[in-house]
């Protein structure tokens, strides 16, 4: 990790490594509508906005064999998106604005396993945030060297290991023991207050519009087609 930390951006350098990110997270007519008149529960939005981060994994770890055998060849720039991505998706918004200001304090507050959790999930917020703050750095330039490539090829799969941990045992373990923490009427008004948060952060509905952005990246790294990750036979 002392590679990361080194290499940390200025808030500034952060916010200009994001901001063409945001913007296209805001523009008008980016959203699709999908879910037009039909209801999502708020444990359903908040399990199908860690596929968008998990998406970001998998493009992680496709990315770092790359790095590996030709850092010259990569895009750069499509990665620095992916990473821009999680920042502005996941960090500024998923973790910050709705798991740390609303779901953690209530699972806290029940107590039990899951509460037991919650320090773990907050250290992994914040490594996350560094290794993210890491990866716009090693891609800001447009090009990745070699001798900046193993580090970004490591700190990219550690990511993807810690994260897609992250992620299961929030899915299995600490949104379940929020929705049996909470009345109906109580987890339809933080369904209503999540989506108010996600259209007021993204101007319009921000999961069909990170969606958008994550088929681009892939598209662009060469790693969208779904059969590539199916696994050989057994013994081939």
């Amino acid at each position: 990790m002392d590679a990361i930390s080194s290499t940390i951006p200025s808030r500034r350098t952060a916010l200009l490594a994001t901001i063409g990110l945001s913007a296209a997270l805001t523009l008008p007519g980016c959203s699709k509508g999908a879910d037009q008149g039909q209801d999502v529960s708020a444990v359903e939005d908040l399990m199908r906005e860690h596929g968008v981060l998990r998406r970001i994994l998998v493009v992680y770890r496709g990315v770092a064999p790359i790095l590996r055998a030709n850092p010259g060849g990569l895009d750069a720039a499509a990665l620095g998106q992916a990473a821009a991505l999680f920042k502005v998706f996941g960090e500024d918004y998923h973790e910050r604005k709705l798991e740390e200001q609303h779901i953690f304090p209530a699972v806290q507050k029940a107590g039990g396993p899951a509460a037991a959790l919650v320090g773990t999930l907050l250290a992994q917020h914040d490594r996350g945030r560094q290794i993210t703050a890491f990866i716009l750095a090693g891609t800001a330039g447009g090009k990745i060297g070699a001798g900046e490539a193993e580090p970004l090829a490591r700190a990219l799969e550690t990511f993807a290991r810690m994260y897609e941990a992250h992620t299961a045992y929030e899915d299995t373990i600490v949104f379940q023991a929020w929705r049996k923490a909470l009345s109906k009427q109580q987890l339809d008004e933080a369904g209503d207050q999540f989506e108010d948060i996600e259209r007021d952060q993204f101007k319009g509905d921000g999961f069909d519009m990170a969606v958008d952005q994550v088929n681009a990246i892939e598209q662009r790294l060469g790693l969208h087609d779904l059969a590539r990750y199916t696994a050989p036979p057994v013994g081939g």
